[in-house]
Formats: C-alpha cells, structure tokens, sequence
C-alpha cells in the first residue's frame, strides 16, 4: 500500500466536470488527488500563417500553472515561457492533435488552455486527459452547426505517469512519488492502445528492459481507465 492507501496499479481519485466555464467553446476541470488543471477550448476561424491556403486544421496547446498552485509562490511567466513549459505545450499539442482529423478540420485552430490550479505530480498528464474533454466538445459544437462531419473525431486520448520507486512499479505518482522515483515515465496512448509518446528517463541506475515493458504495461492499464472516464464525462453532457 502507499501512502494515500492506494494499490500500486491504482489510479488516484480522478474527476472530470465537463462544460465547467460558461465562455469557452469546450472545457473541462479534472482532479487527480489533489491535482486540478483547468482545461478550456477556444475555436479560431485561422490558422497559424505557415498553414493558410492548405485547406486542413490545427490544435494546439497552451499550458500555465497558477502562482499558488505549489507549496511556494511560482512566479508567472511574465518574461517568456520556461524550457519546462515550451516542452509541456508541444507535449500536449501533439497529443490532442492524434485524436482529430485535422483535413477534416477546415481552415480552423482549436487552442487548449491548460491552467494548474494545484500540483502535486502528474499536471502535464491531467492536461492531455483534460484537454481531451474540453476539446471533443468544441469539436462536438462545430459538428452541431454543421460545419463539420463527425469523423472530425479520432480516437480519445489519454495520458498517465508510472515509476519505479523503492523497486515497486507505481501508476499516476503524485509528487512524493515522482521526487522518490528512480525511473519516471509520461505515456500518453489512445483507446486503441497504441502509443503517442513516451517520456521517460532513469534518474539514476540504468534498468532493464523487462521493467520497461512492466512500466507500459501499467501505463496501458491507466490510460484505458482514463479514457472510460473520459466517455462518461461527455456522455453526461
């Protein structure tokens, strides 16, 4: 058992609640423990200049974690955006981006605000999971008014952090966890179960493959019980 009572192949206490801002186009707050991310869609009739005139769409990311979302004041990004998150964007932005058809898309932008009231472990996967929501339903409106078919949807995705800590394989670490952990992974999948990215790194010793494939192999289990929790957020809306 770890700390919060959890089996190691447990998920924490995971919420969403769709349609959670009363402007966006899409949106979403998820908590996982004792993390939240606010999650927002907003659709621009554009596309960033390097794309015009070829007739597909875009989805992108943005990501922000609150000053008091940590134990300590976080200083806004006032001055340019960290390495930590440019990465975390470009992370979230390909993730979304593999559950649309974009050529289905027309000439459109769908920018993800994802927003970190609380961390503690795990805010760049809540994103993706988050993300996912507030993004079908912008893309749920569209295909509402008529301006685009239904199989603008791709498959879900979802995303789920997984260590080794104290030798043990654990799912979705909260921050305790993730600062323990000799080996770290972010996998994000989709309900085929196939792969989109995968970041990890050993923090310390090297390990073998075998516990990579017991890491995935979690990771998996994780992400399909993220994605079911997905469906019936959406499906209560």
């Amino acid at each position: 058992m770890r700390k919060d009572g959890r089996a190691n192949d447990a998920l924490r206490q995971v919420t969403i609640s769709p349609n959670y801002l009363g402007y966006a186009d899409g949106s979403a707050l998820i908590t996982c423990g004792k993390t939240r991310v606010l999650c927002a869609a907003s659709i621009e009739a554009t596309v960033p200049p390097w794309m015009q005139g070829r007739g597909t769409g875009w989805v992108t990311g943005e990501y922000a974690m609150l000053p008091r979302s940590t134990l300590t004041r976080t200083p806004r990004e006032t001055k340019g955006l960290s390495g930590r998150t440019q990465e975390i964007q470009r992370l979230i932005g390909r993730s979304l981006r593999a559950a649309v058809n974009l050529s289905l898309l027309g000439e459109r932008m769908i920018i993800v605000d994802c927003d970190v009231i609380q961390a503690d472990g795990g805010t760049r996967t809540a994103s993706v999971t988050g993300g996912l929501v507030a993004l079908h339903l912008a893309l749920r409106r569209l295909i509402g008014d008529g301006l685009v078919p239904e199989s603008v949807l791709s498959s879900p995705v979802a995303a789920v952090s997984v260590g080794l800590v104290d030798g043990e394989a654990l799912l979705d670490l909260c921050y305790e966890e993730d600062a323990r952990a000799a080996v770290d992974f972010n996998v994000v999948m989709n309900a085929s179960g196939e792969f989109i990215e995968v970041q990890g790194t050993a923090e310390g010793k090297p390990f073998p493959r075998s516990r990579l494939d017991d890491l995935l192999d979690l990771a998996r289990r994780g992400v399909s019980d993220l994605i079911a929790l997905q469906s019936q957020a959406l499906r209560a809306t």
